[in-house]
């Protein structure tokens, strides 16, 4: 189902004429609107947007490290400029609300937002279907659509072509999970809790292990996420986890998903 940040990012695309924005920087998309974007370093927030009753200004962190990050950051803060203007007039962002999990708020809004105006869904379908699944495939999105790799994990789960879990822990803790319904395994809840033993989450958050990438696809048994039945072999399955990991904020986002099992 469409939600309200897609519809009205489709809206304001269809509007003012846009059927990508790739070659554009949002900072011109936010002056058109009559926002003006500034960077500065900012101790406790990504980005920041103060409505006044004659301009509007949206501070991105001049400290985020990756551009695509940044201009994920801005589409999010247009997302408020365009959606949420009369709900407050100073609003502070940080990692937690630039993630996807929790629905029906603002946040959410603004994120699906941000994402149709960066990656609109047609295009991101043509381009993801055209090749097979693993972390190459996300981080060649990211840097096509000039957008953070952690939003691009979230589009592609729900628009990819290839059935992905995705996990989200923050401090050694499992804050959210989400699965596809048509996915044929069950994720162990362990939420408020810490990542499985034997996960690449648990890696990161006991020994500071971040794997470089031409090794960010480990290999893992389907035990350490999901439920193993009592008929069912570790053996028989063939599961790997890729962990984006946020050092600066303590957050490792696991991508999980199923290759063809050996057995086959």
């Amino acid at each position: 189902m469409i939600s309200p940040g897609q519809i009205a990012a489709k809206k304001f695309m269809k509007e003012n004429g846009f059927s990508d924005l790739n070659e554009i920087p949002l900072e011109l998309v936010a002056a058109g609107l009559g926002a003006t974007v500034i960077e500065k370093p900012m101790s406790y927030a990504d980005g920041r947007i103060v409505f006044g009753d004659r301009k509007t200004i949206i501070t991105i962190n001049s400290d985020i490290e990756y551009p695509g990050k940044k201009r994920f950051t801005i589409g999010h803060e247009i997302g408020h400029l365009c959606m949420h203007r009369e709900h407050f007039q100073l609003h502070n962002d940080t990692d937690a609300t630039l993630e996807y999990f929790k629905t029906g708020n603002q946040e959410t809004e603004a994120n699906e937002f941000a994402s149709e105006l960066i990656m609109p869904e047609k295009s991101f379908r043509e381009i993801s279907d055209d090749y097979e699944f693993g972390p190459e495939l996300l981080r060649f999105l990211a840097d096509h659509f000039k957008s953070s790799i952690t939003s691009v994990a979230y589009r592609y789960f729900k628009f990819g072509h290839h059935p992905i879990c995705l996990v989200y822990s923050y401090a050694n803790k499992v804050k959210y999970w989400i699965r596809p319904d048509s996915f044929d395994h069950y994720i162990i809840d362990k939420t408020n809790l810490a990542p499985p033993e034997h996960s690449v989450a648990t890696e990161y958050f006991n020994k500071g292990k971040i794997y470089p990438k031409n090794e960010s696809k480990q290999e893992i048994w389907k035990s350490t996420w999901f439920e193993l039945k009592s008929w069912e072999n570790d053996n028989d399955f063939n599961f790997y986890e890729y962990c984006i990991v946020t050092p600066k904020f303590n957050t490792v986002l696991s991508v999980i998903w199923e290759e063809q099992s050996r057995h086959f």
